[in-house]
């Protein structure tokens, strides 16, 4: 008889399916807003503000941007927990990563809205 020891996580079919539903997210951005870059004439800084001052594709940056550090996030702490076994390294890699993907996406944001 096999003893499960379960410690609380949950993850498995859920954080498969949330990869799977931001990767698709991502490719579909990529393929927008490669289209778009061929519609263009010239690709220069004026074309770069022009694409980006108008608030769809700012929006759909930031979606894009969320999906890929939430993709990364799934990413990471599975490999960390297969393969890091001591659980205070563990910690320690978990709350590093974890505090930069909240700094990338500040700084995400503050490129896309900022001054």
């Amino acid at each position: 008889m096999v003893n499960r020891v379960v410690v609380g996580a949950h993850y498995g079919l859920r954080d498969w399916l949330i990869q799977r539903v931001t990767a698709v997210v991502m490719v579909l951005y990529i393929a927008t807003l490669g289209v778009l870059l061929c519609l263009q004439p010239q690709i220069n800084y004026d074309t770069w503000t022009a694409l980006f001052s108008s608030l769809w594709l700012r929006t759909a940056s930031l979606l894009f941007l969320l999906c890929l550090f939430y993709h990364a996030w799934i990413g990471v702490r599975d490999i960390v927990m297969d393969y890091i076994k001591p659980a205070s390294i563990r910690l320690v890699i978990h709350v590093l990563v974890i505090l930069a993907l909240l700094y990338y996406t500040i700084w995400s944001v503050q490129i896309l809205w900022g001054m």
